[in-house]
């Protein structure tokens, strides 16, 4: 059995997504921005596409700004943001420590362009700490950045009240909602924010393809510059069969929460993370705030994350040790190192995110797996043995280690 658990790196595209870019490949092939029938035929089905992401977040269609994907559109906030007249006065950026690199990473370059960055801490159940927040947030904050739904354990966060906080001293507010869009309801407007991210491979859409919300008067610097394309924002020829796909699949999503696919898929994961505990002693399950539905997060002590992730593909089950754009790195994960997890801890976690088309069958066959692979790897493990022998529980054994190093 193929078991297919890591759709918050990529879902497999939809079938009727496919069937509806298909005559955007083949014989509607104009430029959008073409004056011709050829071009306008692509315009229409562009603009229809755009006006089902605004209906899906509550935004107006002039509101949304398409972009080769969930990273670009977050730079574009970032930079856009960060670039434009606005930083004149205010020069500080506030996010969490628990963002994709997308965001990340662009806070870093901004901390070097001579911004100030205050990376916000979690608590340990992987929520943003308020506290922290109210603190840091102050009349010289130009943009806060906090995501919707963390990629990597699925925590959601708590983006309205943070964003009254910014609006109080002033600020804007970003959040990236690639992991939150079709997996729960995303709406603008409720959230406060003026920027807001989102990807389209991450709900059954074709990949290369996302989009920026921008509020309606918000004025940005573009990242590339060039043509007329996106209100100037994101010029280039669209990638209309992309952008197509993208709006079909969005509106698809919504449909299936209107028919509780969420309630079903969170049901599969509490039943996956039941398995898991009832057969594996010695794990953390990360993330014990609120979560997308399909999203679980679980440390196995004693064992190594890559060794897992091979071990079960040779097993037919498809699982990561955490954000798809960081599986090359052999640190531990920045998200469970912010929950206070020890790097021993941190080594050995694994995220399986489940997608609408699982079934219990599968979810089964990998509790079975991943119990079986644990098992075995754990039985070659010299610090297993030794936790074994010390008769220590697994907090106060991983306490000893760290005060004899």
């Amino acid at each position: 059995m193929r078991v297919y658990l890591d759709h918050n790196a990529t879902t497999p595209l939809r079938e009727e997504v496919l069937e509806g870019m298909l005559p955007f490949l083949r014989e509607h092939f104009g430029n959008p921005s073409s004056a011709h029938n050829f071009g306008k035929r692509v315009r229409e089905a562009v603009e229809e596409a755009r006006e089902r992401v605004a209906t899906a977040i509550g935004a107006r269609p002039r509101e949304i700004i398409f972009t080769s994907g969930g990273t670009e559109a977050d730079n574009l906030a970032l930079f856009g943001v960060t670039n434009s007249p606005l930083a004149s006065k205010r020069r500080k950026v506030v996010t969490s420590a628990i963002e994709h690199p997308a965001v990340i990473e662009s806070c870093k370059a901004l901390k070097k362009r001579g911004f100030e960055v205050v990376f916000l801490p979690v608590t340990p159940e992987g929520v943003v700490d308020l506290g922290a927040a109210e603190e840091a947030i102050d009349e010289n904050t130009l943009l806060v950045s906090l995501m919707l739904a963390n990629n990597e354990i699925g925590t959601l966060q708590p983006v309205r009240e943070v964003a009254e906080m910014a609006k109080a001293k002033g600020a804007l507010v970003h959040t990236d909602a690639v992991q939150a869009l079709g997996k729960v309801r995303v709406k603008v407007e409720e959230l406060g924010v003026d920027l807001a991210s989102f990807s389209s491979h991450k709900l059954y859409g074709p990949k290369g393809v996302g989009a920026l919300y921008v509020r309606t008067g918000l004025r940005l610097d573009p990242l590339l510059h060039g043509g007329h394309q996106e209100r100037r924002l994101r010029p280039g020829t669209e990638n209309a069969p992309g952008i197509i796909g993208f709006g079909l699949a969005v509106e698809l999503a919504q449909e299936d929460l209107d028919r509780g696919m969420d309630r079903r898929i969170e049901a599969l994961r509490d039943r996956l993370q039941r398995l898991l505990l009832e057969r594996i002693p010695h794990v953390v399950v990360n993330g014990g705030g609120p979560r997308v539905p399909n999203t679980l997060n679980i440390s196995f002590a004693f064992v190594e994350g890559e060794a897992l992730t091979l071990s079960l593909d040779a097993e037919g089950v498809a699982v990561s040790t955490g954000s798809a754009c960081s599986s090359g790195s052999l640190e531990p994960s920045h998200v469970l190192l912010a929950l206070g997890l020890p790097p021993e801890v941190a080594h050995g976690s694994l995220r399986f995110s489940l997608g609408k088309d699982t079934t219990q069958e599968e979810v089964d066959y990998a509790a079975e797996a991943v119990a079986s692979v644990v098992e075995r790897l754990r039985a070659f493990s010299p610090l297993y043995e030794d936790f074994l022998r010390s008769e220590l529980d697994l907090e106060q054994y991983l306490l000893r280690r760290k005060e004899e190093t």
